[in-house]
């Protein structure tokens, strides 16, 4: 391969060489393509018909919809379209586009969890002052802060990634990852993107700690509600973004926490499918199974299309 293609384009990694195992794999991942945004579509929908679901919880849960949405978009219909058309090969600015949206909606999603995080905590430690501490404008001034953040570490990680020159251009993953990105680097500027990767894992750990302390604090509030149904609408309201925190560490710590090699293998592979698929997919089910707001508006919402397509048949 001569200079000037090496330069204009990256190779990404096959999942498989054989044919038949890229076509299930295209099939595979189109039905996990499909099922997170029809998931998160429809979290969208609800909240927005529903006057019933506008409230700061409701509006941070869209956001994180939307967020899904974009992530698992970034990285998805790419490999698809290589598995059919058997065509590995992604342009300069297309891999950038995929660091740069990938690293912006997993920043971000991560901003508005933490947001959550305090919306639920204000909500259950000091319910008198809700209304005063997370109005309207509070909480687009919080989100539109978290949207900036993930701007300006996307912009961070991309300009440090990009800045240097690739030996190669053969990527050993199924789309643009940093650190394999990384590995092809032929200066050493590479130095700079792992001083930043380093400062973004200090902040995501003092984020988590953040968190932690915040339900330490909700759970003992709710251990103190005389009622038990009090308690447990409290914990209805907690668990479900407990639970998206704790598969976003898992997902993302089983993918990051072993020490890096030369070598790219199938569990480096699977990890990557894992923490930029498993959540998108897994987030709106998450939510929808525990909360009865939301299951009522998801039901009434459905109902309501089918007694649509109903009366439109009769007629």
């Amino acid at each position: 391969m001569n200079n000037h293609t090496s330069k204009s384009t990256f190779l990404l990694m096959r999942i498989s060489d054989v044919q038949e195992l890229q076509i299930l794999h295209a099939f595979v991942f189109l039905a996990l393509y499909l099922l997170s945004i029809i998931g998160n579509l429809l979290i969208l929908i609800a909240v927005a018909l529903d006057y019933h679901l506008h409230t700061p919880m409701y509006f941070l849960l869209s956001n994180l919809a939307v967020l899904d949405l974009g992530s698992v978009s970034v990285t998805v219909p790419k490999s698809i379209a290589m598995s059919l058309a058997d065509d590995t090969s992604i342009s300069y600015y297309g891999c950038v586009a995929q660091v740069f949206f990938f690293i912006f909606f997993f920043t971000t999603g991560f901003c508005v969890l933490i947001i959550m995080a305090h919306d639920r905590n204000i909500a259950i430690c000091k319910p008198l002052q809700y209304e005063r501490i997370m109005h309207k404008e509070a909480c687009f001034h919080m989100v539109a802060l978290g949207w900036f953040a993930g701007l300006c570490n996307a912009l961070l990680h991309t300009g440090g990634t990009f800045a240097n020159a690739f030996c190669s251009n053969t990527v050993s993953q199924f789309f643009c990852e940093i650190p394999q990105l990384l590995k092809l680097s032929c200066s050493d500027l590479y130095l700079v993107e792992f001083g930043l990767i380093v400062l973004s894992c200090s902040i995501a750990i003092g984020s988590l700690i953040f968190i932690i302390k915040t339900y330490v604090q909700i759970f003992a509030t709710v251990l103190r509600i005389p009622s038990v149904h009090g308690q447990r609408k409290a914990f209805s309201t907690c668990i479900p973004h407990l639970t998206v925190v704790s598969v976003l560490i898992l997902c993302g710590g089983s993918a990051h926490a072993r020490p890096p090699t030369n070598t790219t293998s199938a569990l480096d592979v699977a990890f990557a499918v894992i923490y930029s698929i498993i959540p998108p997919l897994l987030n709106p089910f998450i939510y929808s199974m525990r909360n009865k707001e939301l299951k009522a508006a998801l039901w009434k919402l459905l109902n309501f299309r089918f007694s649509s397509k109903t009366i439109s048949i009769h007629l």
